[in-house]
């Protein structure tokens, strides 16, 4: 295949497991299935291609199975079900890549990375944890958990019950950066940095796991940094950004500046844990000296590359 551009793309964890759907294996892999028939369709076409996956439903799934059976099984840390959801989401686009490959007649390969990404024990995130995670607790079991692990955090959520909550520090870099290369440079579709990658601290000439979550959009922005890619792609549930969304007068972006982008952040137009660090993410990739960074649905993929669709963000030269 002729090599064409190198692309980053994040699939969210909701494209895996769909709101609504109770989660089963059937569910997700039906949902993967469909994910990656564009992505195929990319590889296709002589894309080199890097895929960053969500992971936060399953996270919350194996945090709900440690829950209800607390009295004979430890629970596991936030990091080894990062660990976890890597496993179990990369087997899953593996499959379904392979299994379209051999559908198209595709002599394709693709690799799932276990990834491990550096954050700071300094970042002001740990001193403020801010990410719920996990089940709704009643006040009663609030209070034993708080007893039995002092390290926790539980707060209060809008009269549901009360639940925990883990930093979100910023990723500074991932550790298995040279091995994605190789493998891009082999011609595998790269799956690297799922969840947001397995949060690692250094200490001393070690590392260790930390108990946080790391947003996946910003890591996908430091894979297409450090990597030299030619777009960062965010997948997200709509096709095209907009402004005064949900309002009479919402409107699409077909594409805006990196300036223009800073404007409606400032504005307060991109919601906290909506768009607001998907934005974040592309503004990231672009100062460090990005080209292109492109924020779309799964189904309009194609036409987001050709610019029929999606929303652009670019740099002002």
């Amino acid at each position: 295949m002729e090599k064409k551009e190198t692309l980053v793309i994040a699939i969210g964890g909701n494209a895996i497991l769909k709101e609504g759907q109770k989660g089963t294996p059937q569910e997700q892999f039906e949902n993967v299935m469909t994910c990656c028939g564009p992505i195929v369709d990319l590889y296709e076409q002589g894309y080199r291609l890097i895929l960053v996956h969500g992971n936060g439903p399953q996270v919350g799934n194996i945090l709900l199975q440690a829950e209800a059976a607390a009295d004979t099984v430890p629970p596991q840390s936030i990091d080894l079900c990062g660990a976890q959801t890597q496993g179990q989401l990369g087997y899953m686009l593996q499959r379904a890549v392979h299994n379209i490959f051999n559908a198209r007649h595709v002599n394709g390969k693709i690799t799932s990375v276990v990834t491990q990404v550096i954050v700071d024990r300094d970042d002001p995130a740990f001193r403020h944890p801010t990410k719920p995670i996990g089940p709704f607790y009643s006040e009663e079991r609030a209070r034993a958990l708080q007893t039995e692990r002092p390290d926790l955090v539980l707060k209060e959520d809008s009269g549901r019950g009360w639940r925990r909550v883990v930093a979100s520090p910023k990723p500074l870099r991932i550790i298995e950066r040279d091995s994605v290369r190789s493998l891009l440079d082999q011609s595998h579709i790269v799956v690297s940095g799922g969840g947001g990658g397995i949060p690692v601290a250094v200490e001393g000439d070690h590392f260790v796991g930390v108990e946080a979550v790391v947003d996946k959009d910003l890591v996908a922005s430091i894979i297409a940094r450090d990597l030299q890619a030619d777009k960062l792609i965010i997948l997200t549930g709509v096709d095209r950004v907009f402004v005064d969304f949900g309002k009479p007068t919402q409107r699409p972006i077909s594409r805006m500046s990196t300036a223009e982008a800073k404007t409606y952040l400032n504005q307060g137009q991109f919601p906290p844990g909506s768009m607001q660090p998907k934005i974040e993410a592309a503004l990231e990739y672009l100062e460090a000296g990005g080209r292109e960074a492109v924020i779309t649905s799964i189904d309009r993929l194609a036409q987001a590359l050709s610019g029929e669709s999606g929303t652009v963000i670019f740099r002002e030269v």
